[in-house]
């Protein structure tokens, strides 16, 4: 068993834009050198979203570097790699995604005790620009008031 990882990689728009009303952790089909750019930190979820294409959930547009000691056999840096859910799990985001408003969004990717990658995916729905307002406001009295 190896020790609780450092690696975690957040998608601080998600929160920002998106209020978040279920959590489900994914396993993400990867490539050797994919991994070993995520170990090194090298990954981001910036503009990253999910979408089911023949009843299997996709993450489309996730960076991860390329690998410095990949040779030729280095990896795409922005393809589509997909998720492993339960089919329970996949039938109830389908069944939520076809509703009006909800989406699937990353929110965290990090190595887990196995040595694995997850990533966090989260069932949102788009915030409105007065709830984002709110929100800063919120964000900015929480720290006024440590400050005090």
């Amino acid at each position: 068993m190896h020790k609780s990882s450092s690696i975690l990689i957040k998608n601080k728009r998600a929160t920002f834009d998106y209020e978040i009303s279920e959590r489900f952790t994914a396993g993400i089909q990867l490539v050797g050198t994919e991994i070993k750019s995520i170990r090194d930190g090298k990954a981001s979820l910036t503009d990253t979203y999910c979408t089911f294409i023949n009843n299997e959930l996709w993450v489309k547009n996730m960076h991860i570097a390329t690998y410095f000691f990949g040779t030729y056999n280095n990896h795409e840096v922005r393809r589509d790699r997909k998720l492993l859910l339960t089919k329970k799990e996949l039938r109830k985001l389908s069944r939520a995604t076809k509703e009006t408003g909800y989406t699937i969004v990353p929110t965290k990717m990090y190595i887990n005790a196995n040595g694995l990658a997850k990533l966090e995916i989260g069932l949102a729905r788009g915030k409105k620009n007065y709830d984002k307002r709110q929100a800063l406001k919120e964000k900015e009295a929480k720290r006024e008031s440590r400050e005090v």
